[in-house]
Parts: structure tokens; sequence; C-alpha cells
């Protein structure tokens, strides 16, 4: 009588199969989020930067900014919106600045800010607080 030949895996092997994709997986999983965090900081400060344009036009033009957001040209939409936006206008002291409070995002990053400060010769720069890790923030932006 001849043996039949194997077929199949045996029980070892569907073991050392199941631990490798584990180690992956571990691996995996938390730079995926990591990625899917700072992707989200990055599409907020997307949200607000052509924003800016509106508020130099005003500025410029010797009007005074608008503090709400949709006189400069923000439509968000409550359900996509990666922002609550304030707007703070040019004073004697205060330049003026558009701040995107995160909502709709992962808890880690749930109420943090990203701050775009404009300067006296009306230059911009993106700040996030230092409570934010620094792994999230978006590369043109600098620690508050």
């Amino acid at each position: 009588m001849k043996k039949a030949a194997q077929q199949g895996f045996t029980l070892i092997e569907l073991m050392i199969v199941v631990a490798i994709i584990g180690i992956l997986a571990a691996v995996a999983i938390p730079a995926y989020q990591d990625y899917t965090i700072r992707s989200q900081t990055t599409a907020a400060l997307a949200e607000i930067t052509p924003l800016r344009t509106q508020f130099e036009v005003i500025a410029n033009q010797g009007e005074a900014v608008s503090l709400d957001p949709a006189d400069i040209g923000y439509i968000g939409s409550a359900g996509t919106s990666y922002c609550t936006l304030a707007v703070t206008q040019p004073t004697a002291t205060v330049e003026g600045q558009i701040t995107c409070t995160l909502q709709n995002v992962n808890v880690s990053i749930l109420g943090q800010t990203i701050t775009l400060n404009r300067s006296i010769d009306g230059d911009w720069r993106c700040t996030i607080p230092a409570a934010m890790d620094a792994k999230y923030r978006p590369g043109e932006c600098t620690e508050s």
C-alpha cells in the first residue's frame, strides 16, 4: 500500500503564520493610527490656510476684519469640517489670527488648536500648542 501524500498544513505551521501576522499587526496598527492623526491635522490646516488671502484683502482695504469666519470665506460643514474657527481682528497690539479648534478628529488631538498668526509685515506663521505631540504636527507649524 502506498502512503497518501500529505495535504494541507500542520498545526505548528499555522501557529507560526498566525504569530507572524500578529507581530506585523502590532507594528502596523500604531503607525497607521499616527499617520491618520497627522493627516487630520494637515487637513485642518489646509482647511483654514486659504482664509489668509481674504483676511489680507479686507485688512489691506482698511476695513475691519469680521469675526464671523463666513465673512472671510470659510465654508465648512459641521459633519465634515475639522475646525471650529475663531478670527481675531488686527488691532494696535495684535496683528490678527485665524484659530482652528480641532473637531471630528481622533481623541488624541480633539480640542487642540492650530493658529495662523499674522505679523505686522503681513507674513503668516502657523503655531500649535506644546501639548500636541510633535509627530502629529504639520511640517510647517511650530510649537507655540
